[in-house]
């Protein structure tokens, strides 16, 4: 268990394929989307997790998060249990200084959304901005996996 402190940003060109260190398909669902909780069920690549997530800070740089290893077969079995919405992307990894950013070329219903996620271990802490890092949505509950499960970005206006 953990506090994860994380900024979000979107994403303004192609260029980080090129720096990627790894690039896994994901798939996850919700089992519950409540605004004070969320519990994700994710298959990336060959392993799965099961995670709750609890309600963001003002900021939306913070929560509690809580996570841990289930077979493929559990995570297969359980989203067949989730709410309507199941989310598929592309993450890509890539290293900017001293830190991993996270980049999500999102498919079906969400797709044209790329989005960049950096963790931190502090809130106020520096990192280097790339030159494909864009608009940031930290704190946009838009942005987060669980809203888009139920308002997917091709509905967005």
């Amino acid at each position: 268990m953990a506090i994860e402190i994380e900024r979000k940003f979107l994403v303004c060109s192609t260029s980080y394929r090129k720096e990627a260190i790894s690039e896994k398909r994901i798939l996850q669902g919700f089992l519950n989307t409540h605004p004070e909780r969320t519990v994700r069920i994710r298959v990336m690549g060959d392993e799965a997790y099961i995670t709750v997530k609890g309600k963001s800070n003002v900021a939306g740089t913070s929560r509690f998060e809580w996570e841990q290893s289930i077979s493929i077969a559990a995570a297969e079995a359980l989203l067949q249990l989730c709410e309507k919405g199941v989310i598929e992307k592309i993450r890509f990894e890539v290293p900017v200084g001293n830190h991993i950013f996270e980049i999500d070329e999102f498919s079906r219903e969400n797709t044209g959304l790329v989005v960049a996620e950096i963790e931190l271990a502090e809130e106020d802490e520096h990192f280097v901005k790339p030159t494909w890092l864009g608009e940031e949505v930290t704190g946009d509950i838009r942005y987060y996996n669980s809203n888009l499960s139920k308002n997917p970005f091709q509905t967005w206006n």
